[in-house]
């Protein structure tokens, strides 16, 4: 079964197409990367998928839930991660997890249960007691996959995860998700750092003023550069050919 299914969508906001016709489907299981210059439209597609956006025309679907129709089902698939830190900075990390498994109505024994396994995984159980102003960059992005994770979605939305992370803390990230898509976790990934895409994405997927430019395996694509091609060389060679 495919996890996301995206049929001809179109989001226009006044003059300004935002996304022109993009149609692509992410199998289940699959480790997908979606890239794309700043302004591309990468963002404006997560927020249809997620429901905090609404979409001019076209069709999306998480598992054969429409996410218009089947809002509250399709949503409870997804596990968002966004850009920017989005929790009270002045609540203890445990409290955080805590209230947001609320939300999904998970029981208090398996909400204790999940928090403590999560924030174990992620290396912050000993930081439960901690507000989170008081932690790291990076574990302040471990503490918004956890949250991201509390009602154990079939589908991780990951946008900009690592962003001014370390980089021993981001290649942890790298090893913990990994884990979670060989799980079974689909998860679709926005980035910017080339080498992580490079390092995780299974097929890649060019965004370029709102349309799909390229999409396919990453073998295939880092053969489009010849041998020992990165994808950052692949990423500048298609986006600037679509821009002339």
């Amino acid at each position: 079964m495919d996890a996301v299914t995206i049929k001809d969508l179109v989001k226009t906001y006044r003059d300004t197409e935002a996304l022109k016709s993009v149609s692509l489907k992410i199998k289940e299981g699959e480790f997908f990367g979606l890239l794309g210059p700043n302004g591309a439209g990468k963002t404006t597609l997560i927020q249809i998928l997620t429901g905090l956006c609404n979409k001019t025309s076209g069709n999306v679907e998480l598992f054969d839930k429409d996410v218009v129709e089947d809002y509250q089902e399709a949503r409870a698939l997804i596990g968002l991660v966004p850009q920017e830190f989005n929790f009270d900075i002045f609540e203890k990390v445990y409290r955080i997890l805590y209230f947001n498994a609320g939300y999904f109505c998970i029981p208090k024994k398996e909400r204790e249960q999940r928090i403590k396994k999560v924030l174990t995984d992620l290396g912050l159980w000993e930081k439960r007691n901690s507000q989170a102003r008081e932690l790291s960059g990076g574990m302040k992005r471990k503490l918004m996959i956890a949250r991201a994770l509390m009602h154990q979605p079939k589908i991780l939305i990951l946008d900009e995860p690592t962003a001014g992370v370390d980089v021993e803390t981001r290649k942890s990230m790298w090893k913990y998700l990994q884990k979670l898509n060989k799980e079974g976790t689909t998860i679709l990934l926005t980035t910017h750092y080339l080498e992580e895409a490079e390092e995780l994405c299974e097929r890649i997927a060019i965004i370029n003023r709102g349309k799909i430019i390229k999409l396919d395996s990453k073998q295939n694509l880092l053969k489009l550069q010849g041998k020992d091609a990165r994808l950052e060389e692949v990423f500048i060679h298609l986006t600037t050919n679509d821009n002339k």
